[in-house]
């Protein structure tokens, strides 16, 4: 495996020389290649959640390659390179499992999930004393992760400390008082600002309820978009059979197909 890694490390470094190397790859920059990292990220997500096995060995490899290449720049500029990169999330995965490693002892995946944040928590704790500051509850939940994401983290860390609701049905009862407070915006004819406002209040709390109940909202909602798009699909298969396109077709008529496409899921 080494071997391999060693090959990767050393195509990297080629596309990157000086001479004779990609031109396009030596223009890239940090900031240039991330949306790649992120869309690389989604690659791998998508081929688990098709189950495809090949891909998924395909689309880590696209993933891993992102990492060659911050080190390979990174080590341009003298400051870590891929070894480093390996050697620190070796030595913080065996800080973080010392029941693996050490003395500790965890017995349930519950169990090490809270030592894990209590790990974390001390790590930013450690780096806010450092910095001469108070540590923060949200601290470290970086404003780059999808909303969504980024909600449920917030509100995750809100609850270690005690911020949370303590029923789901009162999440409930909050999501009933956002909906009409958003009804109320747009009855009045509110800006479009004002609106938005409540629209995301209303997000938020919806994400507090999945978290409530231990449902990952990003994965929710993608479940929720391959229905809609395997049930669209079916309407347009329909409508081909008459020799149509949902351009042509009514709303009613195409509410038809979609409760067809519904009850053939069903059967």
């Amino acid at each position: 495996m080494s071997r391999n890694i060693d090959r990767l490390i050393d195509v990297m470094a080629r596309l990157r020389a000086p001479n004779g190397g990609c031109p396009w790859d030596l223009e890239q920059t940090y900031a240039t290649i991330a949306p790649h990292t992120i869309e690389e990220a989604y690659e791998v997500a998508d081929a688990i959640e098709k189950n495809d096995k090949a891909a998924l060995r395909e689309e880590l490899g696209d993933l891993l390659f992102q990492v060659v290449y911050y080190s390979q720049m990174a080590r341009e500029e003298g400051l870590f390179d891929f070894d480093d990169v390996a050697g620190a999330i070796t030595d913080k995965m065996i800080r973080r499992h010392p029941h693996v490693f050490g003395a500790d002892e965890v017995k349930t995946a519950d169990h090490q999930t809270s030592r894990w944040e209590e790990h974390k928590a001390a790590e930013r704790a450690a780096k806010a004393a450092e910095e001469g500051r108070a540590p923060s509850a949200l601290e470290g939940v970086i404003a780059g992760l999808p909303a969504l994401t980024r909600a449920l983290k917030l509100q995750n860390r809100a609850a270690r400390v005690g911020f949370d609701w303590t029923d789901a049905r009162d999440i409930l009862d909050k999501i009933e008082e956002e909906v009409q407070e958003l009804r109320a915006e747009m009855d009045s004819g509110a800006a479009q600002e004002r609106v938005a406002d409540e629209l995301g209040d209303l997000l938020f709390a919806l994400v507090n309820l999945a978290r409530r109940l231990k449902v990952e909202p990003e994965s929710a909602l993608r479940g929720t978009n391959a229905k809609f798009e395997r049930r669209f699909h079916r309407i347009e298969a329909l409508l081909a059979d008459q020799g149509r396109k949902p351009q042509d077709a009514t709303l009613d008529e195409m509410e038809a197909f979609w409760q067809q496409a519904k009850r053939e899921e069903r059967e």
